[in-house]
């Protein structure tokens, strides 16, 4: 009976002793702490957001402005200002090198921002509309110029074969031995220094080319006779 008696007084739950009933209250009042700054916090977002809506509000209806560009501000902050953003229909973007200076631009939707604009924001440069112009002007002009050089490089070095041009004038096996006689000489341009110095006209030196495979086949025709 004794050790029954024992064994049901060691069971029960013994008096909380001051060093515990410390240790809870401490517990309780951090408890009530992290309770409080959580609706602070939450309090503060919304207070922020109703301050967001308002400024979003106010740049919508004012004709004059195109953009408008915040201060920096916090991860959170930017959340919010990106999202009241898209409700109202804007668009909006985040800018800077770290942290601390990361800011939120809004634009309206029509004068969303060109890729140059963006680009010119992600360096950390001032965007300046007639500068950008001056400098597409300048790009475009000097793509006109390119192209100009090439066409006329490929006019005066034409990719057309000489042989086909000139064989049913002067025949296959003459327009080939033109061609090689008029093949391109880079340090030179497209005729070789000897055709430079000479004076003839393309039709003269096909006729030279002529008189040339004529004497050719005459000669040949003469060995076939000496040896018959």
């Amino acid at each position: 009976m004794a050790d029954l008696l024992g064994s049901i007084l060691n069971s029960m739950e013994k008096p909380p002793t001051v060093g515990d009933q410390e240790s809870r209250r401490k517990a309780r009042e951090q408890a009530a702490r992290l309770k409080k700054m959580e609706e602070d916090e939450k309090r503060k977002k919304a207070e922020f957001r109703k301050k967001m809506e308002k400024e979003v509000s106010d740049f919508i209806q004012d004709s004059a402005q195109q953009k408008r560009k915040y201060n920096p501000m916090g991860k959170i902050e930017r959340s919010i200002l990106h999202d009241v953003a898209e409700v109202a229909g804007l668009t909006s973007f985040s800018f800077g090198e770290d942290e601390e200076s990361r800011y939120v631009m809004l634009f309206k939707k029509e004068f969303a921002p060109s890729d140059e604009e963006l680009e010119a924001y992600r360096k950390g440069e001032e965007w300046d509309p007639q500068l950008a112009e001056q400098r597409r002007r300048l790009k475009e002009q000097a793509a006109k110029e390119a192209e100009a050089s090439q066409t006329e490089k490929s006019e005066t070095c034409p990719n057309s074969n000489y042989r086909d041009k000139y064989s049913h004038l002067i025949g296959t096996s003459a327009a080939k031995d033109a061609a090689h006689t008029l093949e391109a000489n880079r340090a030179y341009g497209c005729v070789p220094v000897a055709n430079k110095r000479d004076t003839r006209s393309i039709e003269e030196a096909m006729n030279a080319i002529r008189a040339k495979k004529r004497q050719k086949r005459e000669d040949d025709s003469g060995v076939h006779s000496s040896s018959s």
